[in-house]
């Protein structure tokens, strides 16, 4: 699923939540993401599951479920998924379906807290998010 690819800093600063970082965070980040493909009608997450990184659309549609599986809201290119479980919870807070085929940008959690230090303005942007998602 994860393919090793070099990822330009110019994909990252694509999207919204990235756009006002820093050069040397959106450098930072770029060394650390992975490019990942997903087949439509595929669950890229799952409620409940342990939370092993944070997921980034480049291109692509899905659709993001409650436990009673009602679509509660429709995520496209530039959105974000992933960084309730990755920073507020540990586990996945709903699950997201992959509606068309995907193409998008992945942070294990695993090289999120290696980079960490070096990307205060990412994780705050993050935790803003999480916050305001959070509490809908």
């Amino acid at each position: 699923m994860a393919r090793s690819v070099v990822v330009d800093p110019s994909r990252i600063a694509a999207i919204p939540l990235f756009a006002d970082l820093p050069t040397g965070e959106l450098d930072e980040l770029a060394a650390a993401m992975s490019e990942v493909e997903i087949e439509a009608g595929a669950a890229v997450v799952t409620l409940d599951s342990y939370a092993t990184g944070i997921y980034f659309i480049e291109q692509g549609e899905a659709d993001v479920l409650t436990g009673r599986d009602e679509v509660t809201e429709s995520l496209g290119p530039g959105d974000t998924f992933g960084e309730i479980a990755l920073l507020l919870t540990g586990e996945r807070s709903a699950t997201v379906m992959a509606r068309t085929p995907m193409r998008l940008l992945s942070l294990s959690g695993q090289d999120f807290e290696r980079i960490r230090a070096q990307v205060p303005e990412l994780e705050r942007s993050l935790r803003r998010l999480g916050l305001e998602r959070a509490s809908r």
